[in-house]
């Protein structure tokens, strides 16, 4: 028995030596990458490029539309086929064979849009719901198909494929995840030509156009090709990052925020000093609950921000509680609360129970009350809300309400208040000991891979520059608001980049003209995002572009306005015209084109003057100012003469310079074709 049990022992060690011996040879299926997929749209009347991963040498068949296709992987395992160019069709299947098999299902042949930028192209349906009912119930386009890219970046190395996703065709159901303006362009441009629309939607909240462009795209820009060459010697923090800042669209910043930045200074309306923790949560009766009697709170008037009422320089937690009668028509039914738009988090509680929680200042509060909590007679609402920078509060001009669909509560009005905690100067959320700040809110800022050059370029972008398509549509600025002047290089720049990385000629680009935004100005003022708009402006000046202006489609008091289904509307427009070859097509509002001194006056010409200039509304024309020399701008007379607008001021006898709409909210700018179509703004240059 002895004998035997070493014999196979012998074996064993014998058998496992050949193992090693033998050579290794590699065995790999085919992988596709996220983009080619079940329910994806490619680009009609031109090659279509299929592409994926392999073992090197392996051989792949790919049969599609009755012809099959045969390749051999690459060294490096890559591999790729040419298909034939096909008419706008479909459902197809798609088969590929090699040591695997992959089968894909309904396949549309149609036109393919790359949509990029920060939030404003981020921003769902859902969030535009209660403004578009109607859309979003009639959404039944299978052939409007919609890829969203999750958020991932990185700085230190170009990524081979895109994170995982799914083509989504629009349903009532689906549409809600689609991005507004994105939904609004395919839905026109399918209207109009009945071909399948392939959106591909790569686009972060509150990131700079920097981060969207490649290395090789940056060479030249400072100080970006500088610090792009720092992240390849590794001498900055970098890496990969997924959802940074809170996932997507959490922050947009631009030049400035809702709110002014205030003063911080660590203290409430009593004079007293930083708490470091919150004392409607340390209380053994907390602040939210029914059975908590308020002493020492305040009166406020929502909505507002409390810095306007009595809380001056707070930053930290500030409680805000309101007692509603019900009617018993309106008791134990399921129903919704909206409260508006808060700076910055918030808990919500009604009768005791949170409803509801956001932790940044730009969605809109609307949560739902579920069934039995709502009694007849008095109901308690109590909101949470904590500041960590500028004006906290509540924004006005927002729907402030409780609603059961029938019913509507308006819950504006006379609450209280009371201050929970204080945040230490240039602490953020508490755990700030007396030597400083122990978290994110002291120092510099930290490293993010989404908001540095090449960072969203390298992950959300180069993989997608395989794939086959029609053209681009950018909405992006916010973020780039505060250096106006770097921006007029850097959107050339992108425009440049991605049409060499696409590698498929100039591709129509088509962009979004930053809409108004913040307080209006009564006289006429510098600002940043009118310098930028100017810049968008220009980079018309770059063949196969269009532009659609917004400027009458914002919110003062918010960055993201829900009217996305007008700059959807114009875009499509603008590719009508750029990508479809509609040339007599009147695609957007007057641009400016030249300008002429005439004594006392300066003359205006446009382009896109359509069926002829006109005033919206009837009446005079609004925000012209003109300057001479010195830039003094002062409100002008301005008169529509013909196709020409005839600007001058009797306090400017030599005049120099026009501008029109300059300023971050040109509210009245009343310049139109008969088309309906906005004017730009604009700056007249020195005549020579």
């Amino acid at each position: 028995m002895g004998t035997i049990m070493r014999q196979d022992k012998l074996f064993i060690l014998a058998f496992s030596l050949l193992l090693l011996l033998k050579p290794f040879v590699p065995v790999a299926q085919v992988r596709l990458p996220q983009l080619i997929a079940d329910k994806m749209v490619l680009q009609r009347d031109t090659i279509i490029r299929i592409w994926g991963w392999a073992a090197p040498a392996e051989r792949i068949a790919v049969s599609f539309n009755g012809k099959k296709y045969r390749t051999v992987a690459a060294s490096d395992g890559v591999w790729q086929v040419q298909l034939a160019p096909m008419k706008a069709g479909g459902p197809y299947t798609m088969d590929i064979r090699a040591s695997n098999h992959i089968l894909l299902n309904d396949i549309l042949i149609g036109d393919v849009w790359f949509c990029s930028g920060q939030s404003n192209m981020v921003l769902p349906m859902e969030r535009v719901k209660e403004k578009y009912p109607e859309e979003i119930a009639g959404a039944d386009f299978p052939e409007i198909r919609n890829f969203f890219i999750p958020t991932v970046s990185d700085v230190g190395k170009i990524q081979e494929d895109l994170p995982p996703g799914k083509w989504m065709e629009a349903t009532p159901a689906t549409v809600l995840a689609f991005g507004a303006v994105s939904f609004f362009f395919a839905r026109e441009l399918y209207r109009r030509y009945h071909i399948p629309i392939g959106i591909i939607n790569s686009s972060v909240g509150g990131t700079p156009i920097q981060a969207w462009i490649s290395a090789e795209g940056l060479k030249g820009i400072s100080p970006y090709a500088e610090r792009v060459a720092r992240f390849k010697e590794g001498g900055e923090t970098g890496g990969r990052g997924v959802g940074d800042s809170g996932g997507r669209g959490a922050s947009d910043m631009g030049g400035r925020g809702v709110g002014d930045v205030g003063e911080r200074v660590a203290g409430d309306a009593g004079g007293r000093g930083v708490r470091r923790q919150d004392q409607g949560l340390a209380d053994s009766v907390k602040w939210w609950a029914v059975n908590y009697i308020p002493e020492g709170w305040h009166n406020f008037w929502l909505p507002g921000f409390w810095a306007d009422q009595g809380v001056k320089g707070l930053n930290g937690v500030v409680w805000f509680r309101k007692e509603v009668d019900i009617p018993a028509s309106m008791a134990g039914k399921a129903a919704k609360l909206f409260v508006g738009r808060i700076i910055d988090a918030d808990e919500t509680y009604v009768n005791a129970v949170e409803v509801g929680h956001i932790t940044y200042q730009y969605p809109p509060r609307r949560y739902e009350i579920p069934a039995g909590l709502l009694k007849a007679g008095k109901n308690l609402l109590v909101v949470r809300v904590t500041n960590t920078a500028g004006k906290g509060g509540f924004v006005p001009d927002k729907r402030y309400e409780l609603t059961d669909g029938v019913t509507h509560i308006d819950i504006r009005g006379d609450w209280q208040y009371k201050v929970g905690e204080v945040f230490a100067p240039g602490c953020f959320g508490g755990g700030c000991g007396g030597g400083g700040c122990g978290g994110a809110g002291g120092g510099a800022s930290p490293f993010s891979a989404q908001n540095e050059p090449t960072g969203l370029y390298n992950t959300m972008v180069a993989p997608a520059t395989h794939i086959i398509i029609k053209g681009f549509v950018w909405y992006q600025g916010e973020a780039n608001a505060g250096n106006p002047r770097e921006y007029g290089r850097l959107l050339p720049a992108l425009i440049r980049d991605w049409r060499n990385k696409w590698r498929e000629g100039d591709l129509p680009f088509l962009f979004v003209q930053l809409p108004n935004f913040m307080e209006v100005q009564y006289s006429p003022v510098e600002s940043q995002w009118a310098e930028l708009r100017e810049t968008q402006l220009n980079a018309l000046a770059v063949p196969r572009t269009g532009m659609a202006v917004a400027i009458d489609v914002g919110e003062w008091n918010d960055i993201h306005p829900l009217d996305k289904k007008d700059v959807g509307e114009r875009l499509a427009l603008a590719a009508r015209k750029v990508a479809y070859g509609e040339r007599e097509l009147v695609s957007s509002g007057p641009i400016y084109q030249s300008a002429r001194i005439d004594g006392n006056k300066i003359i205006i010409s446009f382009t896109n003057i359509g069926s002829g200039l006109v005033v919206k509304g009837g009446g005079e024309l609004h925000l012209f100012a003109i300057a001479g020399a010195d830039k003094k701008f002062v409100w002008a007379d301005a008169r529509i003469e013909g196709d020409k607008v005839v600007v001058s001021s009797d306090e400017v006898a030599n005049p120099v310079y026009v501008r029109y709409a300059w300023a971050d909210n040109p509210e009245g700018a009343n310049l139109y074709n008969k088309e309906g179509l906005p004017a730009s703004p604009f700056m007249t240059a020195e005549q020579p």
